[in-house]
């Protein structure tokens, strides 16, 4: 065979290949486009605005779950409420009690992936209590219980225990705009765990004072979750570091598969 002729041949089996490979080969999955964010104890969801703008920004749908924080059923309930209305999948992101929220609601076959922020990622059997017994954290300040069982941190307080790397006008504001947060909620339990069946990530505050760091860490282990440490951040860190929570939420996002 001349060259020329082999040559050509070649060529064509190489464009048969591409043409082969091209039809055969499984489609890249989207990245996830919807991001749900739950907020934790004693704070509402405008703390999330600083992420909220990053994400939108990118291009993602954000929606915020604004829980009543009257006991651990109305709050998997308003999660619920807020996954039900979506059109697609989403990422689950859940700050400090927000993790043990979407552990429960993360079943939901619209959940993806989780994104844990310096929260609670429980296992069956555990409660948030008797896990802070096991890993104490350094609170400087009082829990305050009313006479209805709801909680809040004392406000002198909060600025140095809360929100440390925050600026302290907004630290101060944030600890009298409080929401008193039902004392059972802490001793809630989950039965089916959703780290344990979807892909997860989980920010350590390096200087959480809220919740142990370590206790932290080994929920994030625990969970083979995708992990990343902040240093100097405060159980804040989502307003402290709304920039590299959002990259974790971005990242969950794109490797989730559609």
């Amino acid at each position: 065979m001349k060259i020329s002729a082999f040559r050509s041949v070649a060529a064509q089996a190489a464009a048969a290949l591409c043409v082969f490979t091209a039809a055969t080969a499984p489609a890249l999955a989207a990245p996830v486009k919807n991001i749900v964010l739950v907020h934790g104890a004693f704070v509402g969801g405008a703390g999330w605005r600083p992420v909220y703008d990053i994400l939108t920004k990118d291009g993602y749908n954000v929606t915020l779950v604004q829980e009543p924080l009257t006991s651990f059923n109305d709050d998997v309930t308003a999660t619920k409420r807020v996954l039900d209305s979506l059109n697609g999948p989403c990422v689950l992101v859940g700050h400090s009690y927000g993790g043990a929220i979407v552990t429960e609601a993360g079943n939901d076959g619209h959940v993806k992936s989780l994104v844990y922020i310096a929260a609670h990622a429980l296992d069956a059997g555990e409660t948030e209590v008797g896990n802070g017994k096991k890993y104490p954290n350094s609170l400087g300040g009082a829990v305050v219980k009313t006479p209805d069982n709801f909680l809040y941190l004392n406000p002198a307080d909060y600025p140095a225990d809360f929100a440390a790397d925050l600026p302290r006008a907004q630290a101060e504001f944030e600890a009298h705009a409080q929401m008193p947060t039902a004392a059972a909620v802490f001793t809630a339990q989950i039965d089916d765990p959703a780290w344990k069946k979807k892909p997860s990530w989980y920010m350590v505050a390096k200087a959480d004072k809220i919740i142990n760091p370590d206790l932290e860490r080994m929920y994030a282990a625990r969970a083979h979750s995708h992990t990343v440490e902040i240093a100097g951040a405060s159980h804040s860190v989502y307003e402290s570091h709304p920039k590299q929570v959002a990259a974790l939420i971005e990242q969950a996002a794109q490797q989730s598969d559609q």
